[in-house]
Protein backbone atom coordinates (compact mmCIF):
# COMPACT_ATOMS: atom_id res chain seq x y z
CA UNK A 1 0.00 0.00 0.00
CA UNK A 2 1.51 3.25 -0.90
CA UNK A 3 1.86 5.81 1.64
CA UNK A 4 -1.13 7.87 0.30
CA UNK A 5 -3.11 4.85 0.03
CA UNK A 6 -2.40 4.32 3.73
CA UNK A 7 -3.76 7.86 5.14
CA UNK A 8 -6.88 7.41 3.29
CA UNK A 9 -7.38 3.68 4.25
CA UNK A 10 -9.69 3.41 7.36
CA UNK A 11 -8.72 0.32 9.47
CA UNK A 12 -11.26 -2.31 9.91
CA UNK A 13 -11.72 -3.31 14.21
CA UNK A 14 -9.28 -5.71 13.86
CA UNK A 15 -7.11 -3.82 12.49
CA UNK A 16 -7.57 -0.84 14.65
CA UNK A 17 -6.94 -3.58 18.06
CA UNK A 18 -3.70 -4.44 15.73
CA UNK A 19 -2.97 -0.81 15.84
CA UNK A 20 -3.18 -0.56 19.22
CA UNK A 21 -1.27 -3.46 20.52
CA UNK A 22 1.62 -1.83 18.68
CA UNK A 23 3.87 0.82 20.76
CA UNK A 24 5.87 3.54 18.05
CA UNK A 25 9.45 4.94 19.40
CA UNK A 26 7.36 8.42 18.96
CA UNK A 27 3.98 9.99 18.57
CA UNK A 28 3.03 13.77 17.51
CA UNK A 29 1.40 15.15 20.61
CA UNK A 30 -1.47 16.66 18.26
CA UNK A 31 -4.40 18.42 19.66
CA UNK A 32 -7.51 20.12 17.85
CA UNK A 33 -5.56 23.59 19.04
CA UNK A 34 -2.84 22.92 15.74
CA UNK A 35 -5.94 21.32 13.47
CA UNK A 36 -8.24 23.98 14.36
CA UNK A 37 -5.18 26.72 12.96
CA UNK A 38 -4.07 24.94 10.40
CA UNK A 39 -7.71 24.96 9.34
CA UNK A 40 -7.80 28.69 9.66
CA UNK A 41 -4.65 29.07 8.03
CA UNK A 42 -5.62 26.77 4.65
CA UNK A 43 -9.50 29.26 4.36
CA UNK A 44 -7.30 32.80 4.57
CA UNK A 45 -5.95 32.37 0.89
CA UNK A 46 -2.47 33.44 2.27
CA UNK A 47 0.17 30.45 2.63
CA UNK A 48 3.45 32.42 2.17
CA UNK A 49 3.19 35.86 3.24
CA UNK A 50 5.34 35.28 6.33
CA UNK A 51 3.13 36.55 9.10
CA UNK A 52 2.57 32.88 10.66
CA UNK A 53 6.64 32.92 10.14
CA UNK A 54 7.23 36.32 11.57
CA UNK A 55 4.94 35.49 14.36
CA UNK A 56 6.95 32.10 14.92
CA UNK A 57 10.14 33.82 15.31
CA UNK A 58 8.89 36.54 17.51
CA UNK A 59 7.71 34.21 20.23
CA UNK A 60 10.63 31.31 19.81
CA UNK A 61 12.91 34.23 20.38
CA UNK A 62 11.09 35.40 23.33
CA UNK A 63 10.47 31.79 24.85
CA UNK A 64 14.47 30.80 24.15
CA UNK A 65 15.65 34.41 25.41
CA UNK A 66 17.27 35.65 22.49
CA UNK A 67 16.87 38.37 20.76
CA UNK A 68 16.55 37.45 17.39
CA UNK A 69 15.15 34.42 15.95
CA UNK A 70 15.50 32.99 11.82
CA UNK A 71 13.41 30.23 10.82
CA UNK A 72 14.35 27.96 8.05
CA UNK A 73 13.86 24.62 6.46
CA UNK A 74 15.24 22.32 8.96
CA UNK A 75 17.99 21.95 11.48
CA UNK A 76 20.55 20.86 9.15
CA UNK A 77 20.39 24.21 6.78
CA UNK A 78 19.82 26.15 10.26
CA UNK A 79 23.39 25.13 11.04
CA UNK A 80 24.70 25.50 7.36
CA UNK A 81 23.56 29.10 7.36
CA UNK A 82 24.93 29.47 10.55
CA UNK A 83 27.81 29.18 9.44
CA UNK A 84 27.91 30.42 6.27
CA UNK A 85 26.79 33.85 8.46
CA UNK A 86 30.14 34.06 10.11
CA UNK A 87 32.17 33.30 7.08
CA UNK A 88 32.96 29.65 7.86
CA UNK A 89 33.51 27.54 4.82
CA UNK A 90 36.54 25.84 2.80
CA UNK A 91 40.28 25.88 4.92
CA UNK A 92 38.48 25.97 8.17
CA UNK A 93 37.95 23.67 10.69
CA UNK A 94 34.92 22.93 13.15
CA UNK A 95 35.32 20.84 15.67
CA UNK A 96 32.27 18.82 16.63
CA UNK A 97 30.72 15.70 17.97
CA UNK A 98 30.01 12.64 15.99
CA UNK A 99 27.49 11.05 17.69
CA UNK A 100 23.57 12.13 17.74
CA UNK A 101 20.36 11.53 15.98
CA UNK A 102 19.64 14.82 13.94
CA UNK A 103 23.20 14.57 12.99
CA UNK A 104 23.01 18.47 11.84
CA UNK A 105 27.18 18.18 11.69
CA UNK A 106 26.78 17.50 8.66
CA UNK A 107 26.23 20.79 7.51
CA UNK A 108 29.84 21.41 8.36
CA UNK A 109 30.95 19.24 5.36
CA UNK A 110 28.39 21.30 3.63
CA UNK A 111 29.94 24.20 4.22
CA UNK A 112 33.25 23.36 2.87
CA UNK A 113 35.10 23.10 5.99
CA UNK A 114 36.50 20.23 7.39
CA UNK A 115 34.66 18.86 10.70
CA UNK A 116 37.14 17.86 13.26
CA UNK A 117 35.50 15.10 15.21
CA UNK A 118 35.71 15.18 19.09
CA UNK A 119 35.14 12.05 21.10
CA UNK A 120 32.54 12.42 24.27
CA UNK A 121 31.30 12.22 27.11
CA UNK A 122 30.70 8.54 28.10
CA UNK A 123 27.59 8.87 30.58
CA UNK A 124 25.99 12.38 29.23
CA UNK A 125 27.19 11.31 25.39
CA UNK A 126 27.73 15.23 24.93
CA UNK A 127 31.32 16.83 23.67
CA UNK A 128 34.09 16.15 25.95
CA UNK A 129 35.97 19.64 25.91
CA UNK A 130 39.62 18.38 27.31
CA UNK A 131 39.47 16.23 24.28
CA UNK A 132 38.43 19.49 22.52
CA UNK A 133 41.27 21.59 23.56
CA UNK A 134 43.99 19.11 22.02
CA UNK A 135 42.36 19.45 18.60
CA UNK A 136 42.30 22.87 18.20
CA UNK A 137 44.81 24.36 15.76
CA UNK A 138 45.52 27.10 13.47
CA UNK A 139 42.85 26.72 11.02
CA UNK A 140 40.18 26.09 13.64
CA UNK A 141 37.19 29.04 13.78
CA UNK A 142 34.33 27.42 15.58
CA UNK A 143 33.37 24.35 18.26
CA UNK A 144 29.77 23.25 17.42
CA UNK A 145 28.52 21.17 20.83
CA UNK A 146 25.23 19.48 21.19
CA UNK A 147 22.69 18.99 23.71
CA UNK A 148 22.13 15.31 23.06
CA UNK A 149 18.69 13.75 23.21
CA UNK A 150 18.18 17.06 25.61
CA UNK A 151 21.38 16.38 27.96
CA UNK A 152 23.17 20.42 28.08
CA UNK A 153 26.64 20.08 27.29
CA UNK A 154 29.51 21.11 29.77
CA UNK A 155 29.12 24.80 28.65
CA UNK A 156 31.11 26.28 30.89
CA UNK A 157 34.15 24.58 29.89
CA UNK A 158 33.21 24.78 26.15
CA UNK A 159 32.64 28.74 26.48
CA UNK A 160 36.22 28.75 28.56
CA UNK A 161 37.82 27.12 25.65
CA UNK A 162 36.30 29.35 22.67
CA UNK A 163 37.30 32.38 24.49
CA UNK A 164 40.88 31.62 25.44
CA UNK A 165 41.17 29.93 21.64
CA UNK A 166 39.08 32.76 19.91
CA UNK A 167 36.65 30.56 18.97
CA UNK A 168 33.28 31.06 17.96
CA UNK A 169 31.01 28.93 19.92
CA UNK A 170 28.06 27.29 18.41
CA UNK A 171 25.14 25.29 19.74
CA UNK A 172 23.18 22.58 18.46
CA UNK A 173 19.90 22.69 20.33
CA UNK A 174 17.98 20.27 17.86
CA UNK A 175 17.31 17.39 20.12
CA UNK A 176 17.06 19.90 22.90
CA UNK A 177 13.97 22.37 23.92
CA UNK A 178 13.37 23.52 27.64
CA UNK A 179 16.47 21.67 29.00
CA UNK A 180 18.33 23.91 31.71
CA UNK A 181 21.96 23.98 32.38
CA UNK A 182 22.93 26.18 36.02
CA UNK A 183 19.62 27.92 35.50
CA UNK A 184 20.18 28.84 31.75
CA UNK A 185 18.05 27.69 29.00
CA UNK A 186 19.89 25.49 26.25
CA UNK A 187 19.68 27.75 23.08
CA UNK A 188 21.55 30.49 25.08
CA UNK A 189 24.99 28.92 25.81
CA UNK A 190 26.41 29.40 21.61
CA UNK A 191 27.12 32.92 20.50
CA UNK A 192 24.34 31.43 17.95
CA UNK A 193 22.22 28.07 17.92
CA UNK A 194 19.82 26.01 16.11
CA UNK A 195 17.20 23.97 16.77
CA UNK A 196 15.51 21.25 14.89
CA UNK A 197 11.28 20.93 14.70
CA UNK A 198 11.05 17.11 12.76
CA UNK A 199 10.58 13.87 14.47
CA UNK A 200 11.52 12.63 17.06
CA UNK A 201 11.71 16.12 18.06
CA UNK A 202 9.31 17.21 21.17
CA UNK A 203 8.51 20.65 19.35
CA UNK A 204 7.04 19.38 15.74
CA UNK A 205 6.36 21.32 12.47
CA UNK A 206 6.76 18.74 10.08
CA UNK A 207 10.00 20.00 8.92
CA UNK A 208 11.44 22.91 10.44
CA UNK A 209 14.64 24.62 12.06
CA UNK A 210 15.37 27.81 13.92
CA UNK A 211 18.71 29.93 14.30
CA UNK A 212 18.50 32.34 17.68
CA UNK A 213 21.42 34.93 18.19
CA UNK A 214 22.17 37.88 20.15
CA UNK A 215 23.85 39.44 17.25
CA UNK A 216 21.53 41.83 14.97
CA UNK A 217 24.21 41.85 11.74
CA UNK A 218 23.94 38.05 11.88
CA UNK A 219 20.73 37.75 11.84
CA UNK A 220 20.28 40.12 9.12
CA UNK A 221 22.36 38.14 7.31
CA UNK A 222 20.90 35.13 7.25
CA UNK A 223 17.32 36.70 6.66
CA UNK A 224 19.21 37.85 3.28
CA UNK A 225 20.28 34.02 2.75
CA UNK A 226 17.19 32.35 4.08
CA UNK A 227 15.19 33.42 0.90
CA UNK A 228 14.76 36.68 -1.61
CA UNK A 229 11.90 38.20 -0.47
CA UNK A 230 10.06 40.75 -2.46
CA UNK A 231 11.25 43.66 -0.75
CA UNK A 232 14.59 43.07 -1.82
CA UNK A 233 14.12 42.61 -5.47
CA UNK A 234 15.55 45.92 -5.98
CA UNK A 235 18.48 46.34 -3.32
CA UNK A 236 21.81 46.89 -4.02
CA UNK A 237 23.14 44.52 -0.83
CA UNK A 238 21.12 41.71 -0.84
CA UNK A 239 21.42 41.10 -4.60
CA UNK A 240 24.89 40.44 -3.85
CA UNK A 241 23.96 37.80 -1.72
CA UNK A 242 23.09 34.39 -3.27
CA UNK A 243 19.08 32.89 -1.49
CA UNK A 244 19.07 30.00 -0.50
CA UNK A 245 15.71 29.46 -0.67
CA UNK A 246 15.60 27.60 2.63
CA UNK A 247 12.53 29.48 4.43
CA UNK A 248 9.83 27.69 6.19
CA UNK A 249 6.31 27.73 4.83
CA UNK A 250 3.54 29.55 7.07
CA UNK A 251 1.62 26.23 7.50
CA UNK A 252 4.87 24.70 9.11
CA UNK A 253 5.02 27.84 11.05
CA UNK A 254 1.60 28.07 12.41
CA UNK A 255 1.50 24.37 13.48
CA UNK A 256 5.05 25.14 15.35
CA UNK A 257 3.79 28.17 17.02
CA UNK A 258 0.62 26.35 18.54
CA UNK A 259 3.13 23.85 19.44
CA UNK A 260 4.80 25.81 21.19
CA UNK A 261 1.83 27.42 23.20
CA UNK A 262 1.49 23.89 24.17
CA UNK A 263 4.92 23.04 25.10
CA UNK A 264 4.69 23.35 29.11
CA UNK A 265 1.55 20.88 28.71
CA UNK A 266 3.53 18.69 26.00
CA UNK A 267 6.57 18.43 28.56
CA UNK A 268 4.03 17.46 31.62
CA UNK A 269 2.81 14.94 30.00
CA UNK A 270 5.80 13.37 28.91
CA UNK A 271 7.61 13.99 32.16
CA UNK A 272 4.90 11.69 33.62
CA UNK A 273 6.05 8.81 30.93
CA UNK A 274 9.65 9.75 31.91
CA UNK A 275 8.45 9.19 35.55
CA UNK A 276 7.22 5.77 35.06
CA UNK A 277 10.25 4.61 33.02
CA UNK A 278 12.42 5.24 35.91
CA UNK A 279 10.64 3.86 39.08
CA UNK A 280 10.04 0.95 36.09
CA UNK A 281 13.92 0.59 35.93
CA UNK A 282 14.92 1.28 39.52
CA UNK A 283 14.90 -2.29 40.11
CA UNK A 284 16.75 -3.19 36.70
CA UNK A 285 20.36 -4.21 37.57
CA UNK A 286 21.44 -4.96 34.26
CA UNK A 287 20.89 -1.94 32.44
CA UNK A 288 21.59 1.57 33.37
CA UNK A 289 18.73 4.77 32.86
CA UNK A 290 19.36 7.99 31.67
CA UNK A 291 22.13 10.25 33.30
CA UNK A 292 21.67 13.25 34.49
CA UNK A 293 24.95 15.56 34.58
CA UNK A 294 26.03 17.85 37.42
CA UNK A 295 24.42 21.58 36.71
CA UNK A 296 21.94 19.58 34.13
CA UNK A 297 19.07 20.85 36.49
CA UNK A 298 16.35 19.89 33.47
CA UNK A 299 16.32 17.87 30.50
CA UNK A 300 13.41 16.70 28.26
CA UNK A 301 14.40 13.65 26.29
CA UNK A 302 13.49 13.25 22.72
CA UNK A 303 13.48 9.51 23.74
CA UNK A 304 14.10 7.34 26.27
CA UNK A 305 17.46 6.09 26.01
CA UNK A 306 18.84 3.28 28.78
CA UNK A 307 22.64 2.52 28.43
CA UNK A 308 23.28 -1.02 28.04
CA UNK A 309 26.44 -2.15 30.17
CA UNK A 310 30.04 -3.52 28.81
CA UNK A 311 28.96 -6.95 28.20
CA UNK A 312 26.63 -5.89 25.61
CA UNK A 313 28.06 -5.47 21.98
CA UNK A 314 26.14 -4.07 18.82
CA UNK A 315 25.23 -7.20 17.61
CA UNK A 316 23.30 -8.04 21.10
CA UNK A 317 21.90 -4.33 21.43
CA UNK A 318 21.00 -5.24 17.64
CA UNK A 319 19.66 -8.78 19.34
CA UNK A 320 17.20 -7.08 22.06
CA UNK A 321 16.13 -4.48 19.42
CA UNK A 322 14.51 -7.31 16.99
CA UNK A 323 13.49 -8.85 20.09
CA UNK A 324 11.37 -5.80 21.73
CA UNK A 325 9.71 -5.93 17.89
CA UNK A 326 8.68 -9.23 17.97
CA UNK A 327 6.15 -7.77 20.99
CA UNK A 328 5.52 -5.05 19.06
CA UNK A 329 7.50 -2.32 20.48
CA UNK A 330 9.75 -0.33 18.60
CA UNK A 331 13.39 0.42 19.53
CA UNK A 332 16.17 1.81 17.97
CA UNK A 333 20.00 2.30 18.10
CA UNK A 334 20.42 6.18 18.24
CA UNK A 335 21.94 6.67 15.07
CA UNK A 336 25.24 5.55 13.28
CA UNK A 337 28.15 8.29 14.47
CA UNK A 338 30.07 10.35 11.57
CA UNK A 339 33.54 8.23 12.80
CA UNK A 340 32.19 5.36 11.16
CA UNK A 341 29.75 6.48 8.22
CA UNK A 342 31.87 6.12 4.76
CA UNK A 343 31.60 9.64 3.74
CA UNK A 344 34.12 10.76 6.99
CA UNK A 345 36.26 7.99 6.71
CA UNK A 346 37.18 8.60 2.59
CA UNK A 347 37.22 12.22 3.67
CA UNK A 348 39.00 12.26 6.84
CA UNK A 349 41.11 9.41 6.22
CA UNK A 350 42.23 6.82 9.33
CA UNK A 351 43.23 9.44 11.90
CA UNK A 352 40.16 11.62 11.48
CA UNK A 353 37.18 8.43 11.06
CA UNK A 354 36.86 4.61 11.44
CA UNK A 355 35.78 2.79 14.27
CA UNK A 356 39.02 3.57 16.27
CA UNK A 357 39.20 7.37 15.91
CA UNK A 358 36.74 8.09 18.90
CA UNK A 359 36.73 5.33 21.40
CA UNK A 360 34.39 6.58 23.90
CA UNK A 361 31.71 7.49 20.75
CA UNK A 362 31.95 3.88 19.12
CA UNK A 363 31.43 2.13 22.81
CA UNK A 364 28.75 4.42 23.68
CA UNK A 365 26.89 4.28 20.34
CA UNK A 366 26.84 0.20 20.12
CA UNK A 367 25.15 0.40 23.18
CA UNK A 368 22.53 3.19 23.65
CA UNK A 369 18.99 2.01 23.34
CA UNK A 370 16.35 4.49 22.46
CA UNK A 371 12.75 3.38 23.70
CA UNK A 372 9.39 5.23 23.39
CA UNK A 373 8.49 8.60 24.32
CA UNK A 374 5.16 10.11 23.91
CA UNK A 375 2.21 10.96 25.85
CA UNK A 376 0.13 8.12 24.55
CA UNK A 377 2.15 5.76 26.27
CA UNK A 378 0.72 4.16 29.49
CA UNK A 379 2.20 3.27 33.43
CA UNK A 380 1.42 -0.43 31.98
CA UNK A 381 2.72 0.26 28.79
CA UNK A 382 5.89 1.30 30.70
CA UNK A 383 6.21 -2.04 33.05
CA UNK A 384 5.73 -4.36 29.89
CA UNK A 385 8.45 -2.59 27.51
CA UNK A 386 10.73 -3.00 30.74
CA UNK A 387 9.86 -6.39 31.50
CA UNK A 388 10.36 -7.32 28.12
CA UNK A 389 13.35 -5.71 27.76
CA UNK A 390 14.37 -7.25 31.27
CA UNK A 391 13.65 -11.14 29.61
CA UNK A 392 15.70 -10.09 25.90
CA UNK A 393 19.08 -9.18 27.92
CA UNK A 394 18.34 -12.27 29.52
CA UNK A 395 18.27 -13.61 26.22
CA UNK A 396 21.50 -12.10 24.96
CA UNK A 397 23.48 -13.89 27.75
CA UNK A 398 24.48 -10.38 29.59
CA UNK A 399 21.74 -9.77 32.02
CA UNK A 400 24.69 -9.19 34.92
CA UNK A 401 26.01 -6.35 32.78
CA UNK A 402 28.81 -4.51 34.47
CA UNK A 403 29.75 -0.56 33.85
CA UNK A 404 32.98 1.39 33.13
Amino acid sequence: MSDAAAILHQPSPAEEDEVDDYIPLTDPDISGAEVEMLGRLLSSGALSDGRMVRAFEDAFAAYVGRDHAVAVSSGTMATLLMLKGYGIGEGDEVLCSPFGWHQVQHAVALSGATPVLVDIDYWQHTINPEKAATLVTPKTRAILAANVNGHPAHWDELRALAEAKSLILLEDSTEAIGSTYKGQMVGTFGDAAVFDFSEPGILLAGEGGMIVTDDRDLAHRLRYMRRRETEHRNTVVITRTLPWQAGISDLNAALALVQLKRLPEILTRRNLVIAYYDAAMASFEGIKPPYRGPGAEVVNPMLYCVHLGTRFSASGRRSIIEDLDTHDIDASDYGQPLHTQQYYIEALGEQGAGRGACPVCTKTADRVLALPLHRKITRDQVAFIVETLKDASVNTGAGAAIYL
